[in-house]
């Protein structure tokens, strides 16, 4: 039976477990999938170890960029967002093989391109984590220009109390990458000025429990769009599994 996994720490409840066993179920493919809980990343080499029918993984927090030291090819677009989340296992003769890519990107573009409208040209990126990155990549592809926006000061970031109600009419795109408003903390938003939103505003958060979050709510309430990770979460992992398929190659 094949294997595939999920590599991170902590791993509470993980979507692409049961996404992917009720995959396999479904269409009668002869594999499981597993959470690999590992402490630190270089507990890696024992998993690889002691799985050898493992085909291909997901990695999440906190080792999508400590992953890549592990692989022998990074794809380009993994290699230029400095971040891993599906890796693909092959054999050599005696030889593995690891494939890193990012499907993040894949997920978050598809999903959010049919809401961008001609006058969104610029983008603010709550947050600087892993998927952050990811997220910068997609909106430039799609043409907007980025902003991160940080709770501390950091070269080329904005900070929360910087925020004008003018640099929301201007960045009338904006990302929430950070757990501020994630189930059990449902009462919690990011520090923004919401009632300059309008119309004109497309929020999307990567959350998708609760699927509407606060963030959401309070932009809508002033006509914004919103729209929540769920479908992101969707589409990557149909990505993943073009991945490990061999479909995408490098």
């Amino acid at each position: 039976m094949d294997k595939y996994g999920l590599i991170g720490y902590p791993l509470g409840h993980s979507f692409s477990k049961n996404y992917f066993n009720e995959k396999f179920e479904n269409e009668g493919i002869d594999a499981t999938y597993i959470n690999f809980e590992i402490p630190t990343i270089e507990d890696l080499a024992e998993v690889l170890d002691s799985n050898p029918e493992l085909k291909g993984f997901n990695v999440t927090i906190p080792y999508k960029e400590k992953v890549i030291s592990y692989l022998d090819y990074v794809s380009p677009e993994a290699n230029a967002i400095g971040a891993v989340n599906v890796v693909r296992v092959t054999h050599k003769g005696d030889e593995m093989v690891l494939r890193g890519y990012n499907s993040d990107v894949i997920g978050f573009t598809q999903s959010i391109e049919p809401f961008i409208e001609s006058f969104h040209k610029k983008a603010l990126i709550l947050g600087t984590g892993g998927a952050s990155k990811a997220i910068c990549y997609g909106l430039k592809s799609l043409g907007l220009e980025t902003v991160f926006v940080s709770r501390y000061e950091r070269p080329g970031t904005l900070q929360y109390d910087k925020i004008t109600p003018e640099i929301i009419k201007e960045y009338n795109v904006i990302v929430n990458c950070t757990p501020v408003g994630m189930y059990p903390h449902v009462d919690e938003c990011p520090p923004l000025p919401y009632e300059a939103m309008d119309s004109h505003t497309l929020l999307y958060d990567l959350i998708y429990n609760p699927d509407e979050t606060l963030f959401m709510k309070k932009g809508k309430e002033q006509g914004a769009t919103v729209k929540n990770g769920l479908e992101m979460l969707l589409l990557q992992a149909f990505a993943s599994w073009d991945f490990w398929e061999g479909k995408e190659q490098l």
